[in-house]
């Protein structure tokens, strides 16, 4: 590999350079969806519903268009001609009945479904108009649990759409010879991403060129581009997105809602931009929830404590539509279940079901969060069932080093399960001895005869990253010597600029801070998947180092002409070509180089435009990393209240391009999993009113609820699936938290098995322990 051509000191991947993206993040020079104004814009202010469920019978709009500034006023007829959003991939047939309209047609469904917009001068008189549209509806029967008896959702169509299945092996032999048979019903509650900017976007139409822009567009660019190319009937070509700075992605930025189409219809038909920026409270109502899911799970035991088959039913509170994922937080949970661990037979029953609150999709590791929580609460229980310690019962099930690549029969986001490498007994030794396993446990041991409830919980996750099957990215050289990465790559704040930086630094011979890295814009290149699933570093930045390994080749080609030496005999060092066994001879910039590699140029055998190059990645599979999570707990009887006072996170990345970033993303999905395990929650009445509507009401974790978190990042098993041997991040640090706050809250109170629902409230834990105190 060309890299390995770069003395040590030179080389920047694996080293915790400085991120090149923060100068004008921290320097106030960002832009971020509400910085971004057009001439002559109006403001969109939405109406939404206040009822949870009912008949739509009438919108009177007649005194917000009389209001001052008022430009228009639109309801579901101004937009008859619309289909509902589509499916971001291929769609399910029994789902397209329940896809969402960008305003509602004959009955509302949610509490924050769009009724309504307003278009006006500026955001207050938007505001005010938007108060003076009448709403009236018929008020129906919500539903509001997804393990409740499935309704009507709309004529012949029921709230349970579909059941989603997976499995392999004998599970009912296992069942039948099974030595013991330990069961958990559990249950995760509902939560989101809350990023610190909301939503926004802001639409203009150039129609002396037939040109529709969309700004403040996030995550996902080209496939949000061809959605809108579909639902508005135009050419690819004539419609760009624009990614500004992203404070904070999570899986709910950056997807395709109703007003995303709702400001670019009304650009092109009003004739002027149209901005919209989302309150917190809207994003509380209406931006995409997650999680809530109920499990009745089961397991089939030897007398060693080794699993012989799991069995999984499980109901997944999908809110009142289907959005763009479809069911894929459903099929990721059944796919990524058993872990680990070595399963002979397995079966999972997934109700996907519709109730009246908001619609959900995915948040930062969608269905592992879940999964891991019903997975490790029922490795705990077979501990406790079979009087094992907890890690050896772990430990008697782990898949081994010697089995991998392990084939799975089970599928995640339409990509068969092959566990491509790993050392799981290995990861966990590792992270018992740093640690201190034994000695923590003395030590709790000695603090609860003092009194004090504390406890240590352990669990252990697979992740999966580097979805495929294809990216590209683009490298070009220019006369300065600069370097322009060209990618359908997005940028929401995991150092994306420095991590592609590093690759191609790397890769082509340049210092990485002479790179630009671009990303998020349509009309820069064609093809991008963006950075979702973990596969920013693993697609893109495989996809970096061929285009700039292409680079490198043309630029040894032109600089033999050039140096007259054989292009095997030249290296590149800080972008200048030169000899590999004389460093301080004849050389070449790249910047003279590109000003010669002009389409006339006999530099090559061919004509070129330019020290350009495009390089393509292409993968079979997804590849796994893994970890483990130790926390140590104390708990306050009195209040219920949970301190986490230690927090070990240990995690094999393959191979880390920049091991601070990686540190990072760990710590911030770290904090991110403390919100669902003890504080983040959407409440609901019995009417399905929402009652988390402020941070007054839906908690999240401050500073002063986060531990320091030791961070363990080893590379002990390389994904043999990409030259570079990287597997993601940007999900490990959440994937486990619930579980193992679960196990080391049990631990505390001495009631194995005690947490069976998530988030751990005070109110919930002092129900517990007045329980088992009468």
């Amino acid at each position: 590999m060309s890299a390995a051509d770069q003395p040590a000191s030179a080389r920047v991947f694996g080293k915790p350079v400085a991120r090149i993206e923060d100068p004008p993040l921290v320097t106030g020079r960002g832009l971020f969806a509400a910085d971004i104004s057009f001439p002559r814009q109006l403001h969109m202010r939405v109406v939404r519903s206040a009822v949870a469920h009912g008949r739509l019978i009438a919108v009177d709009t007649a005194a917000a268009c009389k209001a001052a500034g008022v430009a228009a006023v639109w309801t579901a007829s101004d937009v008859a001609d619309l289909p509902p959003i589509d499916f971001r991939d291929d769609s399910v047939a029994k789902l397209v009945p329940y896809r969402q309209y960008i305003l509602a047609r004959g009955r509302v469904r949610y509490v924050g479904e769009p009724v309504a917009v307003v278009f006006a001068e500026d955001p207050y008189a938007a505001e005010d108009a938007a108060d003076l549209v009448d709403v009236t509806v018929e008020e129906l029967p919500p539903l509001l649990a997804a393990d409740e008896t499935p309704r009507e959702f709309d004529a012949g169509l029921s709230t349970e759409p579909m059941v989603i299945t997976q499995g392999f092996g004998d599970i009912d032999a296992a069942f039948r010879s099974a030595h013991a048979v330990v069961e958990v019903d559990v249950s995760i509650g509902r939560h989101s991403g809350v990023p610190l900017e909301t939503r926004g976007a802001i639409a203009r139409h150039d129609a002396a060129r037939d040109m529709l822009e969309l700004h403040g567009a996030a995550k996902v660019v080209h496939r949000n581009r061809e959605t809108i190319c579909r639902m508005l009937g135009r050419p690819l070509s004539s419609v760009h997105l624009f990614e500004s700075h992203v404070g904070g992605g999570f899986g709910i930025r950056g997807e395709l809602y109703p007003e995303d189409i709702l400001v670019c219809v009304a650009a092109m038909r009003l004739g002027r931009p149209v901005k919209w920026i989302e309150d917190r409270r809207e994003h509380f109502i209406a931006a995409n929830h997650s999680r809530q899911q109920r499990h009745a799970c089961r397991a089939a035991v030897d007398a060693r404590g080794r699993i012989l088959g799991i069995d999984d039913t499980f109901f997944h509170d999908q809110g009142a539509y289907v959005r763009t994922h479809g069911a894929r937080v459903v099929g990721l949970t059944a796919g990524m279940l058993p872990g680990p661990y070595d399963v002979p037979a397995f079966r999972s029953a997934g109700h996907f079901r519709l109730t009246n609150k908001t619609p959900a999709a995915t948040y930062r590791a969608p269905g592992r969060y879940e999964g891991t929580f019903v997975r490790e609460r029922l490795l705990d229980a077979i501990a406790q069932r079979l009087g094992l310690d907890r890690i050896e019962a772990r430990r008697r099930n782990l898949i081994g080093k010697a089995q991998m690549p392990y084939q799975r029969p089970l599928d995640a986001l339409g990509d068969p399960v092959v566990l491509d490498s790993g050392d799981y007994a290995g990861l966990l030794d590792k992270a018992l001895t740093r640690i201190g396993w034994d000695a923590l446990q003395q030590s709790l041991r000695q603090r609860r005869t003092q009194g004090e409830a504390v406890g240590a919980g352990v669990a252990m996750f697979v992740e999966k990253s580097g979805l495929g099957p294809t990216d590209c990215v683009k490298v070009v050289v220019d006369a300065s010597g600069y370097v322009e990465v060209v990618t359908g790559g997005a940028s929401i704040g995991q150092g994306f600029e420095t991590v592609m930086a590093q690759i191609c630094a790397d890769e082509l011979g340049v210092d990485y801070r002479r790179i630009r890295v671009v990303h998020g814009r349509t009309d820069r290149i064609d093809h991008g998947i963006g950075a979702h699933a973990g596969r920013a570093t693993v697609m893109t930045g495989s996809a970096t180092q061929v285009a700039a390994a292409n680079a490198r080749a043309l630029a040894l080609g032109a600089a033999a002409r050039l140096l007259q030496q054989p292009a095997e005999a030249l290296t590149i060092t800080e972008g200048r070509v030169h000899r590999k066994d004389a460093p301080k001879g004849p050389s070449a910039e790249l910047g003279e180089i590109a000003r010669k590699l002009n389409p006339g140029s006999t530099l090559l055998d061919r004509p070129v435009a330019g020290l350009a190059a495009e390089g393509w990645f292409r993968t079979e599979h997804m590849n796994y990393p893994y970890g483990v999570h130790i926390a140590v707990v104390r708990v306050d009887r009195d209040t219920g209240g949970v301190a986490i006072e230690r927090y070990l996170a240990a995690y094999d990345v393959g191979r880390a391009v920049n091991p601070m970033l990686i540190e990072g993303q760990l710590a911030g999905g770290l904090a991110q999993g403390i919100g669902g395990a003890l504080y983040e929650e959407f409440v609901y009445d019995e009417r399905g009113e929402p009652l988390s509507v402020t941070f007054a009401d839906y908690l999240m974790p401050t500073a002063r609820e986060i531990p320091l978190v030791d961070i363990m990042v080893t590379e002990d098993a390389p994904s043999p699936l990409n030259p570079l041997g990287m597997k993601g991040a940007g999900e490990a640090g959440i994937n486990p938290v619930g579980a193992v706050i679960a196990s080391a809250i049990d631990d505390a109170i001495g009631m194995p098995g005690a947490i069976t629902r998530l988030p751990v409230t005070p109110a919930r834990l002092r129900e517990i322990l007045r329980k088992h105190e009468t």
